[in-house]
C-alpha cells in the first residue's frame, strides 16, 4: 500500500473523528509514518479538507446513501479518491481509482468493489457534476463550490458585497506563504536572509512588517537556524498586532491570553529582554509551550502564570504600561492553515463568544496604567466578535480612546483575516 496515501487516510481520519486540528495530526502522521513524500501528502489532506463539502457533494451524484450517513471510513477513502480525479492533473486516473481501492481493501472491509465502481462512474462522467443553481440560492451555491458552512457565508454577506465576498471564499482555500518573524535578539533580518538563501531558501522582505520573511523551502524547522533560535514562523497580521503594541524596552507589559505564545515571544524580542512581560493563559500546560520556545529564542523576561482572563487579578490593577487581548475567537481569519474551521456549526458557544470577548476585555482594561495602551486582536473575520466588541467596551469605558483599528484579509493583504484595535487610557487620570 501506498504510504503517502496511508499516512493522508490516517490524518483525516483523526481530524473526522477526533476533532484533531489539521496541522497536528498531519505533522504527528508524517513522522509515524514516514511517507515517501510528505508534500504530496499534505497537498492530498489540505485539498480533501478544502474543498470537503463540495467532494461530499460529487460523492452524492454516485450513490444512493447521503454523504452524512455514510461509515467515516469510506466517505475519507472516496474523498481522497474524488479530489485526486478532480483536482491533482498529476496523478494518472487508474493510479487514483487503483490507490483508493487499496486503501479500501485494508480500510474499508468489504467496501473494495463499492469503491471501485464509484469513483469509474465519476470517471466516466467526465469527473464533472453540476453546481446548484446560482440564482434560486445564492449561498447554496457558494456554500458546496467553496466548501463552507453556509452561516458563515450568511455573516459575511452581511458585511461585505457578494462579488467580495466570493473573493474572501476563494481566499480562504488556497496555501498561505511560510512566514517567519526574525529573532532580533539573535540576529538581523539581512543576515538571517543571506543564512537561508546560501542554504537554497528563497527569502522575500515582508510587506506590512520589517521582522518578517516569506520563504520557500523544504524542511527550513529542521535546520540548525530555526533550532538555535534565529527565528520563528508567525504570519505578516500576528507581528503587525504586536508592532502596533509597540512595547519599549523597561516597560511592564501584560498578555492575558498568551498561548501558544508566538506574540508574547515577539513582544520580548522587540523589547531587547529588557522590562517585564506577564503571560497569562488558563492551560498550564500550553504556558509550557511559550517557557520552550523562550529557551529555545534566547528570551528571559517572560513570567506565566495560569489565570482566567475574565477575572480580575487585583494585584495588577493599574500595573502595565500596555496590555494585549488577543481573545478566544471562532477562527475564520485562519481557515488557510486550519481548513477544518469551515465546517464549525453555528453552536450556542459560537455565539456567546462576543460576551467572553467582551468580559476579558473589560478584566484586562483595569491593568492599564494611565496614559497607558490596550491592544484587542482577534485572527476572525467577524463584526460582532470585532468591531462591535470595541464600541461597545468604549461606551462602557470613557477612560479610553480609540488610536487606530484595521481588519486584515487574505484576499486584500495575502495574510490571515486579522483584526487589530489599539486604544489608550486617559492620561489626565493620573494622581487622580
Amino acid at each position: 500500500m501506498d504510504k503517502n496515501r496511508r499516512t493522508a487516510y490516517f490524518t483525516l481520519l483523526d481530524v473526522e473523528t477526533k476533532n484533531s486540528y489539521s496541522h497536528i495530526a498531519l505533522n504527528h502522521h508524517i513522522i509515524s509514518g514516514k511517507p515517501d513524500s510528505p508534500s504530496f501528502v499534505r497537498e492530498l489532506v489540505y485539498g480533501v479538507l478544502e474543498n470537503k463539502t463540495y467532494l461530499d457533494y460529487m460523492i452524492e451524484h454516485f450513490i444512493k446513501t447521503p454523504a452524512a450517513k455514510m461509515k467515516t471510513s469510506d466517505l475519507i477513502v472516496l474523498r481522497m479518491g474524488f479530489y485526486q480525479l478532480k483536482f491533482l492533473s498529476g496523478v494518472p486516473e487508474y493510479a487514483a481509482v487503483s490507490e483508493s481501492v487499496d486503501l479500501a481493501k485494508r480500510f474499508c472491509k468489504g467496501r473494495e468493489g463499492f469503491v471501485n465502481g464509484v469513483l469509474r462512474s465519476f470517471v466516466r462522467a467526465g469527473k464533472t457534476v453540476e453546481l446548484p443553481d446560482r440564482a434560486a440560492d445564492e449561498v447554496k451555491y457558494l456554500s458546496i463550490k467553496y466548501s463552507y458552512e453556509p452561516w458563515i457565508i450568511e455573516l459575511w454577506m452581511e458585511q461585505y458585497e457578494t462579488p467580495f465576498v466570493e473573493e474572501l471564499l476563494e481566499a480562504g482555500n488556497t496555501t498561505p506563504d511560510l512566514v517567519v518573524r526574525v529573532n532580533r535578539l539573535k540576529t538581523s533580518k539581512e543576515d538571517l536572509k543571506r543564512r537561508l538563501t546560501a542554504k537554497g531558501y528563497l527569502a522575500e522582505d515582508g510587506v506590512l512588517c520589517k521582522e518578517a520573511l516569506h520563504v520557500e523551502g523544504r524542511g527550513l524547522l529542521d535546520g540548525k537556524l530555526y533550532h538555535n533560535g534565529m527565528f520563528s514562523v508567525q504570519d505578516e497580521s500576528s507581528i503587525l498586532a504586536v508592532n502596533i503594541l509597540d512595547p519599549q524596552a523597561d516597560e511592564l507589559v501584560m498578555d492575558v491570553c498568551a498561548a501558544p505564545g508566538g506574540k508574547t515571544l515577539a513582544i520580548a524580542e522587540k523589547m531587547g529582554n529588557r522590562g517585564e512581560i506577564v503571560a497569562w493563559d488558563i492551560y498550564r500546560r500550553k504556558l509550557a509551550i511559550i517557557d520552550k520556545e523562550a529557551e529555545r529564542l534566547g528570551v528571559t523576561n517572560i513570567t506565566t502564570k495560569t489565570w482566567d482572563a475574565t477575572r480580575v487579578d487585583s494585584s495588577m490593577i493599574e500595573k502595565a504600561d500596555r496590555v494585549l487581548v488577543d481573545a478566544p475567537c471562532s477562527g475564520l481569519g485562519v481557515v488557510r492553515r486550519k481548513p477544518e474551521i469551515k465546517y464549525k456549526k453555528q453552536t450556542r458557544e459560537l455565539e456567546e463568544l462576543p460576551k467572553k470577548q467582551l468580559a476579558i476585555l473589560s478584566a484586562s482594561s483595569k491593568y492599564v496604567k494611565p496614559g497607558g495602551v490596550l491592544v484587542y486582536s482577534t485572527c476572525t473575520i467577524s463584526h460582532n466578535e470585532n468591531q462591535k466588541v470595541v464600541k461597545e467596551f468604549l461606551k462602557k469605558n470613557s477612560s479610553f480612546s480609540k488610536v487606530e483599528e484595521l481588519q486584515l484579509l487574505p484576499n486584500i493583504n495575502n495574510t490571515d483575516g486579522f483584526f487589530i484595535c489599539k486604544m489608550k487610557k486617559d492620561e489626565s487620570l493620573i494622581g487622580d
